[in-house]
């Protein structure tokens, strides 16, 4: 879960011990935070919504990913996962079974069963 900190000196009560994974200064935008952390794994999660127990995930296809070339169809998707858009060049597309996927392409998926890792697996 993200936390939004309005206030700096207050960034130390934002930690694990109260569910938070990331502690957000308001002053800095959100989307330099999502391409921050987007940098750092092809497979984050952005938005973790307990009270329905649904995730939004986003993943990034590599040259080296198994999906690369592959159609959505062709991939096997964990249980409860949908793919919610295909970024391609910057434009969302309404994602289909015959979409194939290629490097470069993110991918915004929405779970209320699986974990992280096993959407990272799927597409991986």
């Amino acid at each position: 879960m993200a936390a939004r900190v309005n206030a700096a000196e207050n960034d130390r009560l934002f930690g694990q011990r109260w569910g938070v994974d990331v502690a957000v200064p308001a002053a800095t935008p959100l989307i330099s935070l999502i391409e921050e952390a987007s940098g750092a794994a092809d497979t984050v999660a952005l938005l973790r919504l307990s009270k329905a127990g649904v995730e939004v995930i986003e993943t990034t296809i590599t040259e080296r990913s198994r999906a690369s070339g592959r159609t959505l169809g062709e991939i096997t998707l964990p249980a409860g996962t949908v793919v919610a858009t295909v970024v391609r060049d910057g434009r969302p597309t309404v994602p289909g079974p015959e979409v194939r996927l290629l490097p470069g392409d993110e991918l915004l998926i929405v779970s209320h069963e699986s974990t992280e890792q096993e959407i990272h697996a799927a597409f991986r």
